[in-house]
């Protein structure tokens, strides 16, 4: 397993990418923003895929010892990237938030550079504080506080997804890098209250969570779309209506082409396909983790655990969005919806993966050490 975990990886998101330009080549025609060119978002794709190989190449050649030096300009430049968002003439409001912007040529969102900050940071202080992994200054409050300043102005974007999305990793870290469990279950209550208390202030998402907490009452407001999505999934059953006949991408089911292009898989192409993309992001954890706990240092293995740990758990958000199994989020299916920044992100991060797995030492690995401390887990 550990020698073909990086080859069963790669064949796992080419084919995920591969649904997604087939995918978005049936649903992105009906978008309103196409301007009627039925590969508006298919060549904007294709470009974005030319940037996103080109990254995950970066990532794959570059010593990842690297990103452990280069953290700080990482971290720093999040920041004041996601700072220039409210700027006027410089960042875009889109949909109410500021989140992007304005490249020129194409939009950037700085949140999704921010999950690279906060994996690298993270990655860097539990190699160097170690021994210190299991105090609760530098064990949980230190690291978790700094990395609250890329999470302050994420929230402030009312991108309270990604701020979860984060945060989440950032403890997942955390778990594996040697903080007590004593410790993990309080940070995580604490985490999802302050969610629940910044959504129940801002208007749109208190509206989202209400919708989620009472979907009948809100299906003609707030919980439209995720109406819509389980129409979607119900009308494609298990073999699906067939590629190109979908009825919700007809301006029925907003954002089919991205937060919502799940749905639409299983109305066009069954359940078959939907289960076959659920396992795919499953082997795809699999493997990733496989190649990490088999890192030939400590850094290799929390950066890559961060890494996969941050797309698996943005593939879960956003399959729990679309199905209303959660409030109703703007994430993402990563390799699959329509979106530069974030498909950039996520071929550079797998790009770290491979460059983890050719430093790698198959005679020293890393597993040990974690599986004793999840058995030491286990008897509390």
């Amino acid at each position: 397993m550990q020698k073909n975990a990086i080859t069963v990886l790669l064949f796992t998101v080419a084919a995920l990418t591969a649904l997604g330009f087939v995918m978005l080549f049936s649903t992105s025609a009906f978008a309103q923003e196409s301007h009627g060119d039925i590969y508006f978002f298919v060549k904007r794709q294709g470009f974005w895929l030319g940037i996103s190989v080109a990254a995950a190449l970066v990532g794959a050649t570059i010593d990842y010892h690297w990103w452990r030096k280069l953290w700080p300009l990482f971290f720093g430049g999040a920041f004041v990237l996601l700072l220039l968002c409210f700027v006027p003439g410089i960042g875009m409001k889109i949909n109410g938030s500021y989140r992007w912007l304005n490249l020129g040529i194409a939009t950037f969102q700085p949140s999704e550079l921010a999950k690279l900050a906060a994996i690298f940071f993270t990655a860097w202080w539990f190699e160097k504080y170690e021994a210190h992994a299991g105090e609760l200054l530098k064990g949980i409050i230190i690291p978790f506080s700094i990395v609250a300043v890329l999470m302050a102005p994420i929230s402030q974007q009312t991108d309270l997804g990604y701020t979860a999305l984060i945060g989440a990793t950032t403890l997942a870290i955390m778990f594996v890098g040697g903080i007590r469990m004593r410790w993990v279950v309080p940070a995580a209550i604490i985490g999802v209250a302050g969610i629940l208390y910044i959504a129940t202030h801002i208007d749109e998402r208190h509206g989202r969570l209400m919708a989620f907490m009472n979907p009948e009452k809100y299906q003609a407001t707030e919980g439209y779309q995720q109406l819509q999505g389980l129409i979607a999934f119900g009308s494609g059953g298990t073999e699906g209506l067939g590629l190109g006949e979908g009825r919700q991408k007809m301006s029925y089911l907003p954002y089919a082409h991205t937060d919502f292009i799940f749905p639409m898989i299983g109305e066009e192409l069954g359940l078959k396909f939907t289960l076959l993309t659920v396992f795919g992001y499953l082997l795809m954890c699999m493997c990733g983790v496989t190649v990490a706990m088999n890192a030939r240092d400590r850094f290799g293995m929390l950066l890559g655990f961060g890494c996969i740990m941050m797309i698996i758990l943005q593939s879960i958000v956003n399959i729990g969005v679309t199905t209303s199994l959660l409030p109703n989020k703007g994430m993402p299916l990563p390799f699959i919806s329509f979106g530069g920044s974030n498909l950039a992100i996520c071929y550079f991060m797998v790009g770290i993966l491979v460059n983890i797995h050719r430093h790698g030492n198959p005679l020293v690995t890393m597993a040990s050490p974690v599986l004793n401390h999840v058995r030491n887990y286990c008897r509390l």
